[in-house]
């Protein structure tokens, strides 16, 4: 965990080709930190703790991302930058069960919806991962919405349905659930999710007025 001249002169998280030691220091942090929120929550996170777990130099973390804040952001930020897709079933009903499944998924188990767990639960204690966390899931329902367009073309919804509406629409109840009410989530809720909407949206319910 030594610190080299690459280090002191290297730029900011992500500034340089995806395949460069920017990039590999960058997912060896992500992963540090998403470890850390799984083993201690958001209260426990330390950058020591990081330091440790990542092999990149404390001194390194704190001149680069300033604080634990700002690693949970970068590995929000990271997180971003993925290449996942939004379903692709050939129907709106299918593509909306498959969008609630994945939350389901993520999140369903504690083993592994420990780390999205915390880092939804840091939104409530961070400004800065607040920030963050929204820009996060801006770009996913914004990726979500080619459901809805597609479903329009083919005739499933009507036109000037509301795409960006429909898609927070199906995990609406399921993060109720998870986050306020505390009740569990499983397929079956997600699958009545997803009909809810489902109907709503051949009701013409999501066209704006």
């Amino acid at each position: 965990m030594n610190d080299s001249a690459e280090d002191h002169a290297a730029p900011a998280p992500g500034s340089l080709r995806p395949g460069g030691r920017t990039a590999r220091t960058r997912a060896a942090v992500r992963d540090a930190v998403l470890t850390g929120l799984s083993e201690h929550g958001y209260p426990a996170l330390t950058v020591e703790y990081v330091a440790e777990h990542s092999g990149v130099h404390k001194t390194t973390l704190y001149r680069r991302w300033g604080s634990v804040e700002g690693l949970l952001a970068d590995a929000l930020d990271l997180a971003g930058e993925d290449a996942w897709a939004p379903p692709d079933t050939g129907s709106l009903s299918g593509d909306l069960r498959a969008l609630a499944h994945e939350v389901v998924e993520a999140f369903g188990d504690p083993a592994t919806g420990a780390a999205p767990t915390a880092f939804v639960g840091a939104a409530f204690q961070s400004p800065r991962a607040a920030e963050a966390l929204h820009a996060f899931y801006a770009e996913r329902f914004r990726r979500c919405e080619d459901v809805v367009i597609r479903a329009v073309a083919r005739g499933e919804a009507p036109p000037g349905t509301d795409a960006g509406t429909v898609v927070r629409a199906v995990s609406a109840p399921l993060f109720l659930r998870l986050f306020v009410t505390r009740e569990p989530i499983d397929g079956a809720i997600a699958d009545q999710a997803a009909q809810a909407v489902l109907a709503a949206v051949e009701a013409g319910s999501f066209v704006p007025a």
